[in-house]
């Protein structure tokens, strides 16, 4: 008797739910033509729960208000259910928020950043390694992570910054993820600011140069 193989193949869909913030450009309404940058913001071990004003305490999402940034830029909050709760445990599901906002708004796909403080800053790290074919630029901000597959960013320019005297994250740790990417022949740089503290994203995202390096960055 010859044997029957039955192979069923099943889709299993997840379902996403993540509070966040979106700035549009201005312009975005009147340059209906026109696709945008998309910045994703990640912010710190502070800002979890489920209120999203707290997202506004640091970064991008406190600047909105007070800037035109050029750019769709959108700000997640990480749910704080337990007390380990990172943005590690929610890496797909930032992955769906970046393709829903390029389905639902015009973003230049070649033009995808993300940039992230302290808990992050280590987010940072990780999504841009675990997707690195969708972003153009990764900036983290005092953060850190592990350096296992660290080739995968071989191809996305990473701009770190780090505190020399941070005491919450040491420098050791930006310092050991830029070595491990320069060593594998990624482009990357790291900016020590010599006499901050953990707080090293209030300089860095007050500095025009930030903008103009991450937005000249682009997918081939």
């Amino acid at each position: 008797m010859d044997e029957l193989r039955i192979q069923k193949e099943v889709t299993i869909t997840k379902h996403v739910e993540l509070s966040y913030l979106l700035s549009l450009p201005k312009d975005y309404e009147e340059n209906y033509e026109t696709s945008y940058p998309l910045v994703l913001f990640l912010h710190g071990a502070g800002e979890r729960g489920d209120d999203l004003n707290l997202v506004k305490l640091h970064g991008p999402p406190k600047l909105v208000s007070e800037r035109d940034f050029p750019f769709i830029l959108v700000s997640p909050q990480c749910p704080f259910e337990q007390r380990y709760s990172t943005w590690h445990l929610y890496m797909d599901d930032l992955n769906a928020l970046i393709d829903e906002m390029i389905e639902k708004y015009r973003v230049d796909k070649k033009r995808v950043y993300v940039t992230g403080l302290s808990m992050g800053g280590f987010g940072t790290w990780e999504i841009a390694k675990l997707y690195p074919e969708k972003f153009a630029a990764a900036a983290p901000i005092c953060g850190g992570g592990s350096t296992k597959q660290i080739e995968r960013l071989k191809n996305v320019p990473v701009w770190a910054f780090h505190g020399a005297k941070d005491d919450v994250v040491l420098l050791e740790e930006s310092e050991r993820m830029v070595e491990a990417l320069s060593e594998v022949g990624g482009n990357v740089k790291l900016t020590v600011y010599p006499d901050a503290n953990h707080d090293s994203w209030t300089e860095t995202y007050n500095n025009p140069k930030f903008y103009e390096w991450l937005l000249s960055q682009k997918k081939e």
